[in-house]
């Protein structure tokens, strides 16, 4: 039985840092990755990472300030997030594709989700 389950998520102040993890049990050979929704917003996708960690992607408006990075031995993707910003207030889901690569890493072709967590950047 495949499971993610996400953790992390808090009240944060703009300009602070947060770590998300993702619990991936039975993942390693899969494109992971994390996508966020803000409230009366659409799901956008934030980053991805290939299942040997060698490539990764990532949305333009979060680039230089995470970074993906997974642990096999340890079933567990991360979301390193630095100098948070009001507009990253979203609830972060984490998920799995068989098939997509980190270049074209959308949500339709994931085959697993996280049920999320919230993460609130407060101004």
């Amino acid at each position: 039985q495949v499971q993610l389950a996400e953790s992390g998520g808090r009240l944060v102040q703009a300009g602070g840092s947060l770590r998300l993890s993702c619990a991936a049990s039975g993942l390693t050979l899969y494109t992971m990755g994390w996508f966020r929704q803000a409230p009366g917003k659409e799901r956008e996708f934030v980053a991805a990472i290939s299942w040997s960690g060698g490539r990764t992607s990532y949305a333009d408006s979060v680039k230089g300030r995470f970074t993906i990075s997974r642990d096999n031995a340890k079933n567990t993707v991360y979301l390193q997030m630095n100098s948070l910003k009001p507009e990253d207030t979203a609830v972060y889901y984490c998920a799995a594709s068989r098939t997509a690569g980190v270049g074209s890493f959308t949500s339709y072709d994931m085959d697993y989700w996280g049920k999320g967590t919230l993460v609130t950047v407060s101004s």
